[in-house]
């Protein structure tokens, strides 16, 4: 049984290390951006290569998180969680000693599959090694800390651009990961699921990431004209193909269990288990909460993406400047997303939903005017903080209502998905606006190109938030986050749950519900 308790010396290591290791990934993934201009000068980069090096993370990490969510139920949280942290760390020295584009971004897919083995450990760490009344204040330390990192990220790697150079964006991840392992090895204590069983679903797991791969190669190569046409068709093909080949599995491995289950279980024998269940998606609202986190989390994406190198670009900005540009928004989630969350309890997630959607949708056309001679103050704050007040009354109760509009037995798969949804939206979204936006191949040398095509692309972002709020209101209830007894049902988060890993082993037939799965919150919304 989990008996740590928080205030104590080892409470105080366990947050230690889980708060610096999710936190070694957090920092890579927001600090990026900032160095795409220096480093496409440096390594002869196009705009696919920017985009390339920024989704290649994103691929393997949306893929596999949940895969390596079960390998630490059955194998050890720590273990895996270590494995995952060297495994960064030495993709990263890799980024960091890139001598071209391709090796670059070849290293950053390595840097995602460390991620999805480190993730998802670090809050199931601590789901199992505190005492159960110190676990919710373990929880909110973690997502407090967290997201200070988030936000130290962005002035850091403009620090490191500048003073150092782009490659140590990547190489400062090294003495992080080092300090993590010392203090796991010796601090933090093992834990596994004892009701972990069953095989797992590798085909499904990479079916998911052929998926993903092939959508997102032919929307990116597709436009730039430099990829043969039958190339890109067959990406595009086997994308696809592997999209309807996941759900034929998934369906079939949840078919089975559901008719046979039982009877190999009493027999002995393993059953399969689906990656996915889909009958998590019966219920209309969750399905409907999940198009809109598709909507909203793709916008998000290519607004983060183009923001700070259009600043760059365009505007003139440094990469110190340019880093904190967006800081105001890391503030503003972090202030107002509790309030947000419980003012959702109180009259229902449509209103704020769709309120925070087209607040933050006027926040993206404002940002989209921001060009040459912009000023911070006068033409960059406002947008920014219109677009971080959207951010932050939509993103607690739009997670709140995923969580409660899914079976209790599928809570954990629930959170899980919402992640992969909000991932998998940024990454098909970078693919595919920048490049119909007119931002291809050298386009970042071109500032008056790119603010044309930064503009596009912000007034077409906007527009999918917009679309977000109408269905939103059309689609969610006003009773979305209330029991059937009419009382408000206390969110398990009260902002956006951008770490999902649910179990995917079996659960045992003698338990009523599932069990708690390795996933939890941040108080930031996912950065791509």
């Amino acid at each position: 049984m989990p008996d740590v308790r928080l205030g104590t010396g080892p409470g105080r290591w366990i947050l230690l290390a889980t708060v610096l290791g999710s936190s070694v990934a957090m920092l890579d993934s927001t600090v990026v951006n900032v160095a795409l201009p220096r480093l496409a000068e440096n390594l002869h980069a196009d705009m696919a290569g920017l985009q390339w090096t920024v989704n290649a993370y994103t691929l393997t990490l949306a893929g596999f998180i949940l895969l390596g969510g079960s390998l630490g139920d059955r194998y050890g949280r720590r273990r895996v969680f270590l494995v995952g942290v060297v495994w960064f760390a030495v993709a990263s020295v890799l980024c960091g000693l890139a001598l071209n584009v391709e090796m670059l971004v070849l290293s950053r897919a390595l840097q995602g599959v460390g991620g999805a083995l480190l993730t998802p450990g670090s809050l199931a760490i601590i789901q199992a090694s505190f005492a159960s009344d110190d676990r919710p204040r373990a929880v909110g330390a973690w997502s407090g800390l967290g997201g200070v990192a988030g936000a130290i990220g962005p002035f850091a790697g403009g620090w490191l651009v500048e003073a150092a150079g782009w490659r140590w964006v990547f190489l400062l991840n090294v003495p992080l990961a080092a300090v993590v392992v010392l203090v796991a090895v010796r601090h933090v204590p093992e834990s596994v699921d004892p009701g972990a069983r069953g095989r797992f679903d590798v085909p499904g797991a990479v079916l998911a990431a052929l998926a993903l791969a092939g959508t997102t190669y032919a929307l990116t190569e597709a436009p730039g004209g430099r990829t043969a046409p039958a190339v890109v068709g067959a990406a595009a093909v086997v994308g696809v193909a592997a999209a309807v080949a996941f759900v034929l599995v998934e369906r079939a491995r949840g078919r089975g269990r559901r008719l046979f289950g039982g009877r190999a279980r009493r027999a002995g024998r393993e059953v399969p288990q689906p990656m996915l269940p889909l009958e998590v998606f019966a219920s209309r609202q969750f399905s409907a909460v999940n198009a809109v986190t598709f909507i909203m989390y793709g916008g998000m994406g290519v607004m983060f993406f183009l923001f700070v190198l259009n600043l760059q670009v365009v505007g003139g900005f440094s990469p110190i400047a340019a880093g904190t540009a967006l800081l105001p928004v890391t503030v503003l989630m972090l202030l107002l997303s509790a309030r947000a969350g419980a003012l959702a309890q109180k009259i229902g997630p449509r209103l704020p939903m769709t309120a925070g959607l087209l607040v933050a949708a006027l926040g993206m056309l404002l940002v989209g005017r921001i060009g040459k001679d912009s000023a911070y103050v006068r033409d960059v704050l406002p947008p920014v903080v219109v677009f971080g007040l959207g951010l932050a009354a939509v993103v607690a109760p739009l997670t709140a209502t995923v969580l409660a509009t899914a079976d209790v037995r599928h809570a954990g798969v629930a959170s899980g998905v919402n992640n992969a949804v909000a991932r998998a939206a940024g990454l098909l979204a970078v693919a595919a606006i920048p490049p119909l936006a007119g931002l291809t191949g050298d386009a970042y040398n071109d500032p008056a190109r790119f603010s044309h095509g930064f503009h596009i692309a912000m007034t077409s972002c906007a527009a999918l938030l917009a679309a977000g709020a109408v269905l939103t209101f059309v689609t969610v209830s006003g009773d979305a986050l209330r029991a059937p007894t009419g009382e408000p049902v206390e969110p398990e988060c009260r902002s956006h749950c951008s770490v999902g890993a649910p179990q995917l082993q079996p659960e045992p037939e003698t338990v009523p519900a599932a069990r708690p799965a390795p996933d939890g919150t941040r108080t930031s919304p996912p950065r791509p």
